[in-house]
Formats: C-alpha cells, structure tokens, sequence
C-alpha cells in the first residue's frame, strides 16, 4: 500500500514510520489516522519487521490535529465530508456508534496490539494527539529540540487517544494531572525528569541512537518472545492481583520451554555464539495467545 501522509521504509528489518507533512508540522489528519492504522497491522503481520522506529519529517514530531477547520475542527456534526455521521436535529447521541470514536484512540489501539517493540524518535514539536500517540510506544527517545504539550484543557476539551489510561501508568497519576491541568507546552528536559522519555540527545544523534536500540533488539533476541513480552507488560499493568501475572506467565514458560526457540537460545549461550532463533510471529505465537477477549467499543 503507498501512503499520502506517512512513509512507510523497511531497512535490515528496522521499519522507520515517519509522519510527512512537513509544512505543516505532521498535523494529525483522517488520512494520517488511516494511514497509521494500516501502517501498526501490516507491521505486526511482517516476520521482515524486527522493530519500529517513529519519527516525524522537518522540524516537528507532530503538531497535534490539523486546526484548518477552525473553531469545528473537533465537532464531528460539521464535518461535511463525511454526511452518514450527520444525526437528525434534536435526535439523541449514540455514544456507542462507530461515528463518535475518536480518531486518535484508534491509532493507539493499533500501536497497543502490536506485536513489534516500538521506539519513538521525537525529533521536534510534540503537542495535542502529536504526544498522546506516542505514549504506546515501547521506547521514546527525544532531540534537545522536543517539545511536549497535553494542551487540552487550553482547548476546551480533553485528552484523548487512550492517553487517560496510557499517561498516568506511565508517568504516575500526579506528573499525568499537572501536565494535562496546565496544558502547558514543556521541554524535552522535563519530560526527562517525568519519565516521558528514556533520553534526550542531540539532534543529530536522534536517529542513530533510536536505530541501534532496535538493531539490539533485532540481533539478540527472539522475535515470538518479544511479541509476548510487549503483550505481558501493557496488559497486565492493569491486572487486579499478580495471580493474573503469574497464570500468563506460567504458560509462557510452560509453552515456550518446550520450543525450538529455547533450545537455541540456551545452546548457543553453551556454544558461545549468537543465536538464530527459528520462531516466527506470523505463525509461531503460542496456542493459549491470545489469552485476553478483546472489548468492543460500545
């Protein structure tokens, strides 16, 4: 699939996404959500894609969305573009229907069911749904010329994409209200300082250094491991009691004790050589995977 808004490049299995539009600061757009969306699928399904590296094209990361509608650009009722989302004057809202999910959510819940690690490479401006689509991202690397910003309430309205259950697991509930309260726009240093981002480099270190964590990643690990290493960690941050950890993790070790992948992972360790692990996610993902039900939105 070709795309408008995003580039999609796979190299040595390292795929770069990268937002384009540049002159307009990779404001966030339909076609961008669409684009991404596409972008997280096709990479988890992939065995050629080792790990994910996010950027943005120009100066900025991403702006936050496309403001060129104005005062309507969040009133879904006055989108033109799109008539079958129109409801009837005075009828009452469906807050279940498909019409009033919101776009960037989606993105999220793409990225949160991929099965790739996936490293942002903030290199500019990050502001609006610009900082809440990275908050799925395994790793988020920032230039010294990042900018952060959950400006919401300076919008009138709130945050969005998932980032109420993302930010504060993250971050911690308090560093998540202070930040989304102000809306103010802050620096990579303090996104450092509130565990936002693992590091802040300079610019011209940005992508080499988000490259060699995914080529770590990429030559020493199995890939069918890490799909169920990112799929243990994110859901089960939100588990009531470690049993919920200890069943998944039990079947893991159970299930993957028993496979090729193990096997070569402790010869080559005995053998002292890198490993080559066989296991491929496109058909290697064990039979209790997947061992959640995944929710509808209603």
């Amino acid at each position: 699939m070709s795309y408008k808004e995003i580039i999609y490049e796979v190299k040595d299995q390292i795929l770069t996404i990268t937002l384009n539009r540049p002159d307009k600061l990779n404001a966030f757009t339909g076609t961008m959500m669409n684009e991404l969306i596409d972008a997280y699928d096709r990479a988890g399904k992939d065995d050629n894609v080792r790990a994910i590296v996010v950027t943005g094209a120009g100066r900025a990361f991403c702006a936050g969305a496309d403001l060129s509608a104005g005062g309507d650009t969040f009133n879904s009722q006055k989108r033109t573009d799109r008539p079958e989302r129109m409801r009837p004057e005075g009828s009452a809202v469906d807050y279940s229907a498909e019409y009033v999910r919101d776009g960037g959510g989606r993105v999220t819940l793409a990225m949160f069911n991929c099965l790739k690690p996936i490293i942002g490479a903030i290199n500019g401006a990050a502001v609006g749904i610009g900082v809440t689509m990275q908050l799925p991202m395994d790793v988020r690397i920032a230039s010294e010329n990042a900018r952060f910003g959950f400006v919401f309430s300076r919008r009138g309205i709130v945050p969005e994409a998932a980032s109420s259950w993302f930010l504060p697991r993250i971050v911690g509930i308090s560093q998540a209200l202070e930040w989304c309260f102000s809306g103010r726009v802050f620096p990579a240093q303090e996104a450092l300082a509130g565990g936002l981002v693992k590091e802040v480099v300079p610019a011209d270190q940005l992508l080499p250094r988000a490259y060699a964590l995914a080529a770590e990643i990429r030559d020493n690990t199995a890939p069918v491991s890490v799909a169920l290493i990112r799929q243990m960690m994110w859901r089960l941050a939100a588990a009531d009691h470690p049993m919920a950890a200890h069943r998944i993790d039990s079947r893991g070790i159970y299930n993957r004790g028993a496979s090729d992948d193990v096997k070569e992972g402790v010869v080559s360790f005995l053998e002292k050589r890198p490993a080559k692990f066989p296991g491929k996610v496109s058909d290697g993902m064990p039979d209790y995977f997947p061992w959640w039900e995944e929710p509808k939105y209603k």
